[in-house]
């Protein structure tokens, strides 16, 4: 009988784990033995966080941590399976947030389905739906488009086509960007949308340090020109509009 592969959320910055995750699922990671995470450091650090509320099964040093990433072959994915196919319960931990969203383990998820393999996703912070539950901007329509161009002019023309996209079908666009260019983000969508298209910055999600604005295109464009750009950089942030 094949194990569970179960989805285990991460904070989404440095804190208390029990604030943001619940303590069912701080239990079941506990149990576990088998983790695939993206980098096997910081999953033994978060491990050893959950062990100061919930004792682990073994010790950190006994665990098997498996990694997957960006960099990770496909053809290497089915031997990340091995464990489950052989009865043990695997616990895929996301670096940030929720697996398989915005997160290479989508791919291994998949492949999970494909051999039978039970898939149980646990509670825990999304800043995707953090980010849109406080924008205010339309929650019954939206779509996530990951990274846009670096480019600054293909950047510009992406924008204006999710600006197009939003006013045809009344929905919210969504997307991040790598924190070092947050700055250069919010001055392309004040700069490329129509005055009047609302745009939302969430940063920081659950943390004390959290920042949640919408104010729409103009006001962004007359507060960086006055030199009020918000203080966001390298602070990890989801970026919105509705047009």
């Amino acid at each position: 009988m094949n194990g569970t592969l179960y989805l285990i959320p991460n904070a989404l910055g440095e804190g208390a784990l029990d604030t943001v995750i619940p303590d069912p699922v701080r239990a079941r990671t506990a149990s576990l033995q088998y983790f695939i995470a993206e980098n096997a450091k910081s999953a033994r650090a978060f491990l050893k966080l959950v062990g100061t509320t919930h004792p682990l099964r073994q010790s950190l040093q006994e665990t098997h941590i498996s990694e997957l990433n960006v960099n990770t072959p496909a053809e290497q994915l089915p031997a990340l399976l091995t464990p489950l196919l052989q009865g043990h319960d695997v616990g895929l931990l996301s670096e940030a947030g929720v697996p398989a969203v915005a997160d290479p383990g989508a791919d291994l998820v998949r492949l999970a389905h494909r051999e039978n393999i039970t898939v149980k996703p646990l509670v825990g912070p999304s800043s995707l739906l953090l980010a849109l539950m406080a924008s205010g901007l339309n929650g019954q329509s939206f779509a996530f488009h990951g990274y846009l161009p670096t480019d600054a002019d293909a950047r510009a023309t992406r924008l204006r086509q999710l600006e197009q996209r939003s006013r045809q079908e009344r929905q919210t666009q969504m997307f991040i960007e790598t924190p070092y260019r947050n700055e250069a983000m919010l001055q392309a969508m004040a700069a490329s949308c129509a005055p009047t298209t609302l745009i939302c910055i969430a940063t920081d999600l659950t943390l004390d340090t959290e920042l949640v604005r919408t104010t729409s295109a103009q006001q962004w464009q007359k507060e960086i020109v006055s030199g009020k750009m918000p203080a966001f950089r390298k602070r990890p942030t989801v970026f919105l509009m509705l047009a």
